[in-house]
């Protein structure tokens, strides 16, 4: 299943694929050195977007965004009829495209993190994928001037990679393959805090909390003071505005230019 266009989700370009054409995409790019900017949103990635047009333009030029969360799953059917089996959650869609990397020969950057983190996931991809070549480099936590941005792209240009994996947390991650993936001319793909899961640093919720659209909950009992704000407040705005679209109280626009300014830089 796919939908090159795109659907409208308050403002935001969301495709209508699955798990098989997604990997497909990024792998096929991989393999022909292509560039491919692409992000898996759930509900507080869509937020970014309407609350902020500069953004909403960075994700609407990206080429492939994915719907990780349920709701947003759910959105594409109540707002364009389209059912899919299964959302396009970040970290599952990391594990099949590194085991897709890893079975065609080809191999990966991660970008993003503690050293820590970078660390017991490079542990754990390579227990599972005892051939496959990691290349990673840690967040500095800060945006990066010119000169350090520019020496960025040339490691991973050098270091002889085909995938890029980007875990920056949202919206530095989207800003980072927005303006990164034309540059280093290869695959990147934003997935959430696929790092931290895969590293089993954090543990995921049980499947019948993912698919039963409650992850939010799970994840803001762990951590309230960081994410109530994303949960408890953007959450209840992005139904309003699904409501809103729906019934035609609101008719978002998608944005695909971004205004011009100074890139951000996020590393």
């Amino acid at each position: 299943m796919k939908n090159e266009g795109g659907c409208n989700i308050a403002g935001v370009r969301v495709h209508a694929v699955d798990y098989d054409y997604t990997v497909e995409r990024i792998i096929d790019a991989a393999v022909a050195n292509e560039p491919l900017s692409v992000s898996a949103l759930a509900v507080h990635g869509v937020m970014t977007g309407v609350d902020d047009p500069v953004h909403r333009g960075r994700l609407n030029g990206l080429d492939l965004v994915t719907p990780d969360g349920q709701p947003v799953r759910w959105a594409l059917r109540w707002l364009h009829g389209i059912k899919l089996a299964d959302r396009v959650y970040g970290p599952n869609l990391m594990r099949q495209t590194v085991a897709q990397a890893a079975e065609k020969g080809l191999a990966i950057y991660l970008f993003g993190g503690t050293e820590e983190i970078l660390g017991e996931l490079t542990r754990k991809i390579e227990e599972k994928h005892p051939d496959l070549m990691i290349r990673s480099e840690a967040s500095q936590f800060r945006t990066l001037d010119a000169a350090e941005r520019d020496a960025l792209v040339a490691r991973i240009r050098a270091s002889g990679t085909d995938v890029v994996f980007v875990g920056l947390g949202c919206p530095r991650q989207e800003i980072f393959v927005s303006e990164m993936a034309k540059d280093v001319g290869l695959p990147m793909l934003a997935c959430g805090a696929a790092f931290e899961y895969l590293a089993e640093i954090k543990t995921e919720p049980p499947e019948w909390v993912q698919k039963s659209g409650l992850q939010w909950f799970q994840r803001l009992l762990t951590d309230p003071r960081r994410l109530w704000h994303r949960y408890l407040v953007l959450n209840p705005r992005f139904v309003a505005r699904i409501l809103a679209q729906y019934s035609g109280l609101w008719n978002p626009r998608l944005t695909d230019t971004e205004p011009a300014g100074e890139p951000v830089r996020y590393g």
